[in-house]
């Protein structure tokens, strides 16, 4: 295995074949990356939905946490186990299902997840700098905060990495003390006793934990395609598995703690502040580390699903660096202007865009994975997969496309958002089911089409093409 320290600390690679010669890390790596980086605001705030919007209570929440998180990583490690056998990133592998065109249609929507989670990120940066220091204006902390995330997207994959080994440590014990302080402070009277269960709003706290671990897998094989292909699949699924549902768990649950602790009304990240005493700066610049940190895997991602965009148009076209540090600079303008134009009411605007996501994300991610382990076995046509036509993939997919729209289209009587609410839905007092419709339908529908529809299994190879390694 080649040595880490021997790995350029500037990356080189964007969207094009990894090679052997270039792979690093051990697969403990994704347990740290993903551990570490969940510890941050965003997935905070989002955990303080359970009892401040859905009006659980916190046994309830912590329930709600568990089974969303669960779930959701399950799949999310089954796309992190694809990295080490593929060597490219998710979204340009994505090609292989959908075909070249075709594929554009997740790219587009993954970039904009991207930058609605760098959005969102760098509003709670502005905002945390702004509660150490009154004198900085949110508005400043928000630039500060896109600048940081830009420079270490710049940089790329292993200061990605190296930041979050130490974030797991230095958070995890941040994080722990945190509880401690809050538990032994002076609790308000009500604090496992305010919130009841609802049916409804514990499936929307479920849906949340899920989508949270299912909004990774866009990107998330992105940062094991360095590792060696002699890392096995379920070493590095349960790498990944362990450290994002850990992380997530400990960062919700943290976000529920602090909102019940807390005067009511109160907004999040001042309620941290609030409740850990004498460590509230501290917890707050630790945070905002972390958050800084971490929005750089979103940077990262939006640059990735971008480049592989321009590239479906210019097959001869594999950037490097260089093409990274101009478009994280023009996102990062795009991003700031947005957050500050949304950062007096970014919550709103955040739920809305988790729903959202929700109904366009989940038959993908069945889809993938689908054809990735049973179809194909983890065996695809590199060449073929940069190809402007498609190689033996074709510009469109119809199959696969078909069964995306079907996925799609199945979850509208279940969804229940601010703007409409489905009849199963309204049925069910509320409660969003969508995400589960949409993987128990999407799955079984495209892989009667495949099987049905006419050649691409796993043998059919042009001469002279590259493959990945067998499952």
């Amino acid at each position: 295995m080649p040595d880490t320290h021997a790995a350029p600390m500037l990356e080189k690679h964007t969207i094009g074949f990894v090679p052997e010669s270039d792979r690093h890390g051990k697969v403990r790596d994704l347990f740290t990356l993903w551990f570490g980086g969940n510890l941050a605001p965003l997935p905070i705030v989002t955990g303080a939905l359970g009892p401040s919007l859905f009006g659980l209570s916190l046994w309830w929440s912590l329930v709600a946490f568990v089974v969303g998180h669960l779930a959701g990583g399950a799949l999310m490690a089954l796309h992190s186990a694809q990295g080490p056998q593929m060597g490219i990133p998710q979204m340009i592998q994505s090609r292989g299902q959908f075909g070249t065109f075709g594929a554009l249609i997740i790219v587009v929507i993954a970039a904009v997840m991207y930058l609605g989670f760098f959005s969102s990120n760098i509003v709670l940066a502005g905002q945390s700098m702004h509660g150490i220091v009154d004198g900085i204006p949110v508005d400043v902390g928000i630039v500060a905060g896109a600048l940081g995330s830009a420079v270490i997207c710049i940089i790329g994959y292993r200061l990605i990495h190296i930041l979050n080994r130490i974030g797991t440590w230095v958070l995890g014990i941040g994080i722990l003390v945190g509880f401690f302080a809050i538990l032994t402070g002076d609790l308000p009277s009500d604090f496992l006793t305010r919130g009841d269960f609802n049916f409804a709003g514990w499936l929307a706290t479920v849906s949340l934990g899920a989508l949270w671990q299912i909004a990774f897998a866009p990107y998330v094989s992105d940062y094991s395609r360095y590792l060696p292909k002699t890392v096995g699949v379920p070493s590095t699924f349960w790498a990944t598995y362990l450290g994002c549902t850990l992380g997530s768990f400990l960062a919700f649950a943290f976000g529920a703690v602090v909102t019940l602790a807390a005067p009511v009304g109160m907004g999040t990240m001042d309620g941290v502040k609030a409740t850990t005493g004498s460590l509230g700066s501290v917890m707050l610049v630790l945070f905002l580390l972390s958050v800084i940190s971490h929005n750089a895997l979103n940077l990262y991602g939006a640059v990735l699903a971008i480049i592989t965009s321009i590239q479906t148009f210019r097959a001869r076209w594999i950037p490097t660096a260089r093409a990274r540090v101009i478009l994280s600079t023009i996102i990062l303008v795009a991003a700031s202007v947005v957050a500050i134009a949304l950062s007096a009411d970014f919550v709103s605007h955040f739920v809305d865009l988790v729903v959202v996501l929700l109904v366009v994300l989940v038959p993908w991610t069945a889809i993938n994975l689908i054809d990735f382990y049973i179809i194909h076995k983890g065996v695809y046509d590199l060449d073929s997969i940069f190809r402007f036509d498609g190689g033996i993939y074709g510009r469109f997919n119809w199959t696969a496309i078909t069964a995306y729209l079907l996925g799609i289209i199945v979850q509208i009587p279940f969804m229940a958002t601010s703007l409409y609410t489905g009849p199963v839905s309204a049925f069910l007092g509320g409660a969003d089911l969508s995400w589960v419709a949409g993987l128990v339908v999407t799955g079984p529908i495209y892989l009667l089409l495949a099987r049905r529809g006419p050649g691409r299994s796993a043998g059919a190879y042009a001469p002279g093409t590259r493959e990945t390694a067998r499952l």
